[in-house]
């Protein structure tokens, strides 16, 4: 992992700003929503305190013996429905419909109230509809063998009386009332028949004053004429359960008492809904600022997991059944928190009782949105995403920054040290020198280390000369001292041993010759007058030669180059080529192909020799040109390692370069010379 992105990664730890924002954020939150808690949960426990100077509003007392399953409930409706039969325009959800089991299927039926009339709806699963006949409704008693609904109704302890619907067919119905006094058509009461598939449904208006406290629903199915029919009821008990209904007085008290933005609902001791004012979330808030997508989504993703339950709206039944208001219903005093559907944020719930001498007569439920918590909530969030993103971009833009301006230091000292390797001689002058830094400080190491070498190299490049120098006196006073032994009557081993240190001798002649060598090139490349010739012919005629001095290799000799003339020497040249086609000649197999190629490149005219001998070492590509270095393994005392140095400076000397590199199937060595300006040299022999 390169620098940039190792600094990047640091920069990612500018994240742990936002977490710890988050953090902060939560938790101030939840002391935001504890506080919010406790002061409804204090404004519900002063509400229910109010309210137990009212006790005969609530419909169901403690020590009674109706059971919830006993008593209806009466909606409120916000207009006055049409009677014809449908439920449509009641304007209630279908979950208010109040189910009891018929003989032939369920029977749905509801309740509600407008100005001063009591509204009834049922829906009866019939598979047969039996109507009644006129003369039969016509009786004292009423149809006995007919379809009928009949409304229960009682004012404990007085006895009841009950409404029946029995229909001569579908359309209006006259319902009749039987009491104390008979039974006899009642005018004041609407009601309508409508055959549906699979039953029929029956809707009535009903004049307040006409029903006690206590109602009941009843079904009579008959499948025949002769059958009296089986009844469905809506109560188990011997009569009908208290008609609960949202209570005038309750209402206006809650209005006066409940604040913006909250929800209030009374109940009884049953769950029973006896009043129902406001709404959570719609108070008026302070204003919130604009919040946009993607701060919501990294706030719910963060902050707001949104673990709370999904909030329910007031049951449509009408009886209130969720766990912290039945705990209140027990009670004790619960609370809650819930999670919008519609907007997605929080609200609390808390729920209170309502007690007379020690026993529970009801609930009293508070429901509020956090508008204020979230508007306060996505201020600060908002300004800690702000300020965190631009830290992060600077902090990041700047460690990026750094990072280019250090990797680029250190990529320019990399290449620097790498091509003081590969000139002419070692350049020990290397960038950020002058650093004060811990760059500037290996930069310093590097130079010194290269300065040393530098000085090592000079040392071994003038040590051939030296020795040259320095032997060649004490040699020829052997070899001379050994040709004069050979004038003298020597006898057997005498002979023998003066015959081995000639051949010695003239071995060490040769070594100091070669030794010599590099030096006569250098200063035969100060002093050779250049001159401009065509390298292919040259290269012609020495390939021929090869040809004759190597008879067991193959040579060939290839030119793809239109323009071959180059300026300098051609002794040197070939003296060049001597040596690198010895080479090859000596890595290379008897019967091997050498090729000796002369093309175009991109810098002049590339003359290459390739053989294909083992692959050079990794490790000696760079200095295998240097003096007396050799990587052959026979040890032989006839190469020091000087050829290709002497390559080298025949090219370096005629302004090119030469390089080795491993091919597919051998070694390649490669000169590149400078191709000559043959105008400019026409204009001045001109």
């Amino acid at each position: 992992m390169n620098l940039k992105r190792q600094l990047l990664l640091v920069s990612l730890l500018t994240l742990v700003l936002p977490w710890a924002g988050c953090e902060f954020i939560r938790e101030t939150e939840s002391a935001l929503r504890q506080s919010q808690q406790q002061m409804l949960s204090g404004t519900a426990r002063a509400v229910a305190e109010s309210l137990e100077r009212y006790p005969e509003e609530f419909p169901t007392q403690p020590g009674g013996s109706e059971t919830p399953a006993d008593q209806l409930y009466g909606h409120l409706l916000d207009s006055e429905p049409l009677i014809d039969g449908y439920f449509n325009d009641w304007l209630l959800p279908p979950d208010s419909l109040r189910q009891m089991r018929g003989a032939d299927g369920p029977v749905r039926f509801a309740l509600g109230l407008h100005d001063r009339y009591v509204f009834f709806y049922a829906a009866v699963t019939d598979d047969d509809v039996i109507y009644a006949s006129p003369s039969s409704i016509a009786i004292e008693d009423g149809p006995d063998y007919a379809d009928r609904v009949v409304l229960i109704s009682a004012n404990p302890p007085m006895a009841g009386e009950s409404l029946m619907f029995a229909a001569e067919a579908p359309g209006p119905v006259i319902a009749y009332l039987r009491n104390s006094f008979g039974f006899a058509p009642e005018p004041a009461v609407l009601a309508r028949w409508q055959d549906v598939a699979g039953g029929y449904q029956v809707e009535a208006r009903i004049p307040a004053n006409l029903l006690g406290t206590h109602l009941g629903v009843s079904v009579i199915n008959t499948s025949d004429k002769h059958d009296a029919g089986a009844r469905s009821m809506s109560f188990a008990g011997q009569g009908p359960g208290p008609f609960v209904t949202t209570s005038p007085d309750l209402t206006s008290l809650a209005e006066r008492l409940v604040q913006p933005g909250t929800r209030m609902l009374i109940t009884d001791r049953s769950g029973w809904r006896i009043a129902a004012v406001g709404s959570p979330g719609t108070a008026t808030q302070p204003a919130q600022g604009p919040v946009s997508n993607w701060l919501r989504i990294a706030y719910q993703a963060l902050v707001e997991p949104g673990t709370e339950p999904a909030f329910a709206e007031p049951d449509p039944s009408g009886r209130e059944r969720q766990p912290y208001i039945v705990a209140a219903l027990d009670g004790s005093s619960s609370e809650s928190w819930f999670r919008s559907l519609d907007s997605g944020r929080a609200i609390v719930a808390v729920a209170e009782p309502v007690t007379s001498d020690g026993k529970t007569l009801g609930s009293v439920v508070l429901q509020q949105g956090t508008d204020a918590i979230l508007s306060l909530r996505n201020e600060g969030l908002a300004r800690l995403m702000n300020v965190t993103i631009i830290a992060t971009v600077l902090v990041a833009a700047a460690l990026l920054g750094y990072a280019t301006w250090l990797s680029r230091r250190i990529r320019r000292l990399s290449l620097a040290a790498e091509e003081a390797l590969e000139g002419p001689g070692l350049r020990t002058a290397l960038p950020s020198a002058e650093s004060g830094d811990e760059i500037g400080d290996l930069s310093r190491s590097f130079s010194y280390v290269l300065g040393q070498l530098s000085d090592y190299n000079d040392y071994l490049r003038s040590l051939a000369s030296k020795l040259s120098h320095e032997l060649r006196t004490p040699l020829a006073i052997v070899t001379s001292s050994l040709e004069n032994l050979e004038h003298e009557a020597l006898e057997g081993a005498s002979a023998d041993y003066t015959a081995r240190a000639k051949d010695g001798a003239e071995r060490l002649r040769r070594i100091l010759n070669a030794m010599s060598e590099a030096s006569r090139v250098e200063e035969l490349m100060e002093n050779a007058e250049p001159e401009q010739f065509d390298l292919r012919d040259v290269l012609t005629s020495t390939v021929d030669a090869y040809r004759d001095v190597y008879p067991d290799r193959q040579f060939e000799f290839d030119c793809t180059s239109d323009t071959t003339t180059v300026s300098g020497s051609p002794e040197l040249l070939i003296q060049m080529l001597d040596k690198l086609v010895d080479n090859a000649a000596d890595f290379s197999s008897e019967g091997d192909l050498i090729r000796i190629r002369l093309e175009p490149g991109d810098a002049g005219l590339v003359l290459s020799v390739h053989n294909p001998g083992p692959p050079l070492p990794e490790r000696m590509r760079l200095q295998l040109f240097d003096s007396m270095v050799s990587v052959r393994a026979d040890g032989s005392d006839k190469h020091l390692g000087l050829g290709l140095y002497v390559a080298k400076l025949i090219a370096e000397g005629h302004g090119g370069r030469i390089v080795a590199e491993n091919a597919d199937d051998g070694v390649r060595f490669s000169v590149v010379l400078p191709v000559a300006d043959t105008k400019l040299a026409q204009v001045g022999r001109e």
